[in-house]
């Protein structure tokens, strides 16, 4: 790979050139002006056939790609919105996408979704040179992971650009529609201990990089009330790394409550807690993050954090229409998460204990 290349930007097949190629260029390679090359390319007017194969062979030959998005904007053609994504089937990714998809809808508008698939350069640069040869007028990046925040990074500044993920802010231009996942992980944390859990154990899942939001709020929380922070367990997104991580905790007798980064995640924990012959809520306490559907008919109903994502997408949305309609939208545009107290919490039963075993 050319390292002198820009990320989201055509490369060009020969080591001649340093730069994307231009129209210039190829109206010099193929001998010919630079409206011929225009023509061809938009086939607005009739070109003879030799010159039309001189054309098409130069652009072959330097990698020219014309960029799609960036005239679209120029011609003021806003019909198409695209959607930069590291996952579309996991729930959040989904429902940002859907929210993203209706709003679009109701504003006449359409979008297409390009999958990122790591956070390397490659894979980076394939997603986004697939988004640029389509005339979109804008993107929305799905921030929610490495792939997700490499391709907000390479994104090429000439079209207009909204993240959706989570926090409080992102860097100075960067127009954003958050989730406040670290005053949400507090509250989870501060339900936890209003219950009588002498500290609360949290199972991460996977992050950008750095913690997420989620796990900072729970160990600032911990920190306020002056209680041990337990080592973090870190899993995957799905129930069987929650189940794995529950059967760590269940061996551990002084664990009655968990905060877990996911509601897959906390179901795993439950089944394995239950396995163990450790009650739920009676023996511990068990708190998820999101409020997927289903976990209201778990058994027992999970307490967790309810993210709107569908709303996250539509206030994606809403930024970037604002931006394309030449105004200087507000941002961040940030909502805080809802805790939603169901039956997976009790209060501890040991404090009871305690309190009833007390010398008087």
């Amino acid at each position: 790979m050319n390292n002198n290349s820009k990320p989201g930007t055509p490369r060009p097949n020969t080591a001649a050139h340093q730069k994307p190629p231009v129209l210039g260029d190829v109206a010099k390679a193929a001998g010919v002006s630079v409206p011929t090359v225009s023509r061809v390319l938009t086939s607005s007017k009739y070109v003879a056939p030799s010159l039309r194969t001189r054309v098409l062979k130069a652009v072959s030959d330097l990698g020219y790609r014309p960029n799609e998005a960036a005239r679209a904007t120029r011609s003021g053609k806003r019909s198409m919105v695209a959607v930069l994504t590291g996952a579309t089937s996991n729930y959040g990714y989904a429902q940002t996408i859907e929210g993203i998809e209706r709003a679009a809808r109701k504003a006449g508008m359409s979008i297409i979704i390009a999958v990122v698939e790591s956070g390397a350069e490659e894979a980076v640069n394939a997603a986004i040179d697939l988004v640029l040869s389509q005339p979109v007028a804008g993107v929305i990046v799905l921030e929610f992971d490495r792939p997700g925040l490499a391709a907000a990074k390479a994104f090429p500044q000439s079209i207009p650009m909204v993240v959706a993920g989570g926090g409080t802010g992102r860097s100075t231009g960067t127009i954003s529609a958050l989730l406040d996942e670290q005053a949400a992980g507090r509250d989870a944390t501060d339900h936890l201990l209003s219950l009588g859990h002498r500290t609360v154990h949290h199972i991460a899942v996977p992050t950008m990089g750095k913690q997420s939001g989620r796990t900072e709020g729970w160990k600032a929380a911990l920190a306020a009330a002056g209680v041990p922070i337990p080592k973090i367990l870190h899993a995957t997104w799905e129930p069987a790394s929650g189940y794995r991580m529950g059967l760590k905790l269940a061996s551990q007798s002084d664990v009655t409550a968990v905060f877990c980064g996911n509601d897959d995640v906390a179901i795993g924990v439950i089944k394995a807690f239950l396995e163990c012959g450790r009650r739920v809520p009676e023996d511990v306490s068990v708190v998820g993050f999101d409020d997927q559907p289903h976990v209201a008919m778990w058994r027992p109903p999970l307490t967790t954090i309810r993210q709107d994502f569908q709303d996250l997408g539509a206030r994606a949305f809403r930024l970037l229409e604002r931006v394309l309609d030449g105004a200087k939208p507000q941002s961040p545009s940030t909502v805080k998460p809802q805790l939603i107290i169901r039956g997976s919490t009790a209060v501890v039963r040991s404090a009871a204990i305690d309190q009833r075993s007390t010398p008087v």
